[in-house]
Order: C-alpha cells, then structure tokens, then sequence
C-alpha cells in the first residue's frame, strides 16, 4: 500500500513498468514502493547502424522526410540520396558509440547538423533542388564528429 496525497493505494495487484537507463541501478536503489515490484528483468541491446536506417527509412513520417518537407514550405526541393541515408545511419551510430548512447535521438541531431546551413539559407534558395549524397553527409558530419572527438577529453 502506498500513501497518496488522494489517500492509500493498494498496489498488491498492479504490474510496474520502467524503462530507461538502470543498468547500473541495485534493486536497493529503487524506491522502497518499487523494490520488489519489478518481478522480471529484460535488457535490451543499443541500437544498430541497420536500426538507425530502418528509423530513417521505414515509418511513414520519417525524419528524412520531415527535413524534406520543411524545406517544401521556403520553396527549396531536398533530396537524399539512399547512401546519404546511411552515411547519417552510420555517423549517428558511431558517435553513440563514442560520446554517448542516446540512441534514435542521435538522428535527429545529425540530421539538424547536415542541413544547418541550408535550413538558414532557404529563404534564398526558393526554387531550386538540392540533393545529399553521402560525400556532401560526411563533409557536414567532419565537424560534428571533430567536436565529438574534443568532448572525450573535457573533463
């Protein structure tokens, strides 16, 4: 039973699920209302360069095609390349390895990163087509990964 401020709770009955980062969570550093209330233990494993793809490809309302779409509004036709696609797979793979797994939301930070520079400029780029390759990825990504590099040292 648990005290609430609406009055007791009997949580004899009730299945808790937590998800998050407790890897390096003792039962003892739960709650006392939790302790013994998580009966199994599941862990998964970090997001792959593949699931990172699958993420950028396969839901409907993709980030890929969020960028796209947001530049369809200042005019500005963006493409990526499949390559390009796994060029930023690959990137934000790799600094979840380096700097921290964040996981899925590595993505979008990259992908913010990339098109930086055009998202300012579209106002001026009204009309034209601008498609990403995996070169034109890694020359973005060259400075987001020398940061990444520096940031292992900072203490």
């Amino acid at each position: 039973t648990i005290n609430t401020k609406h009055g007791n709770v009997n949580t004899d009955h009730i299945l808790f699920v937590a998800s998050g980062a407790f890897s390096a969570c003792k039962p003892s550093d739960l709650l006392a209302e939790l302790q013994g209330r998580l009966p199994l233990k599941v862990e998964l494993r970090g997001l792959s360069q593949e699931d990172l793809y699958r993420i950028l490809t396969e839901p409907e309302h993709n980030l890929i095609r969020q960028q796209v779409e947001l530049m369809k509004t200042e005019g500005v036709d963006l493409k990526f390349t499949d390559e390009a696609i796994r060029a930023v797979a690959r990137i934000s793979s790799d600094l979840n390895a380096s700097v921290e797994d964040i996981g899925a939301r590595r993505l979008h930070t990259v992908i913010e990163r990339i098109v930086d520079d055009i998202s300012f400029e579209a106002p001026d780029l009204k009309g034209e087509s601008i498609v990403f390759s995996e070169d034109d990825v890694n020359k973005q990504a060259e400075k987001m990964m020398g940061k990444a590099n520096l940031k292992k040292f900072i203490i």
